[in-house]
């Protein structure tokens, strides 16, 4: 879970709470600064893992079409997320043909896992989170979903990647971590990452920075701002 998650739009979050996983979550903006400031009843068993079964329903009500990002405060394919219940949450985005739904997850393995049980519809978008070149591994195991749009997560962007596979990925995200505490990042990280997108004809993001509060920073990279995004249908919400 990332603060720049906001590139993505409108927020469904039938799943709240997290627990942390890998390096990226040392310092997870949701379970360590937002979820503890909400006072909302969704959250009043704080960061932990709750599935709202009331809400998975909810983007059947909206009729506008709809860029969705799902989960933005919890992992989509957390192990404490009762199967049953994804599959009602698969159910929602397959009857909801005007909306675009982006799910994210560093939880590979049961993705991999749960993967063919579903019905992955074209407006649906799977990524993954990639944090170090510990975890290039995630990009793998995303190719082997049934998905069409496939995305790649780099914030917090904790060291170099190196050569990465992009074959069959749309869209590569980089920011740096922000926030007290926050770990440095290199901006010759970025641009390795920037330049293998070119090269492999992948649009290319960079969100932010590394810094307490990355805002006064920009986003500029090398002159100019990197912000492409899918085109996914002219009449949705822009981001």
């Amino acid at each position: 879970m990332g603060k720049g998650l906001n590139e993505f739009g409108a927020k469904w979050n039938p799943v709240t709470g997290c627990t942390k996983f890998s390096e990226g979550c040392l310092h997870c903006y949701a379970l360590d600064r937002l979820i503890p400031q909400l006072k909302h009843e969704k959250y009043r068993n704080g960061g932990r893992l709750t599935c709202h079964y009331d809400l998975l329903d909810a983007p059947k009500k909206r009729k506008r079409p709809t860029r969705y990002f799902v989960n933005n405060m919890a992992d989509v394919f957390h192990q404490d997320v009762p199967f049953d219940f994804l599959k009602e949450l698969f159910a929602t985005m397959n009857d909801c043909p005007q909306h675009v739904f982006r799910l994210l997850t560093k939880r590979t393995e049961r993705m991999v896992e749960l993967a063919p049980l579903f019905r992955w519809t074209n407006n649906i978008s799977m990524g993954v989170t990639v944090e170090s070149a510990k975890y290039l591994f995630r990009i793998d195991d995303l190719r082997k979903i049934p998905v069409c749009r496939k995305f790649v997560m780099c914030e917090p962007l904790l060291g170099p990647l190196g050569k990465m596979n992009l074959d069959g990925i749309e869209l590569v995200l980089v920011g740096g971590e922000s926030g007290v505490g926050f770990r440095p990042m290199d901006v010759e990280w970025v641009r390795e990452i920037r330049d293998q997108c070119i090269a492999a004809s992948v649009m290319f993001n960079f969100m932010q920075y590394a810094a307490v509060d990355p805002r006064p920073l920009g986003r500029v990279l090398d002159g100019r701002e990197w912000k492409e995004v899918p085109n996914d249908d002219p009449q949705l919400e822009l981001f």
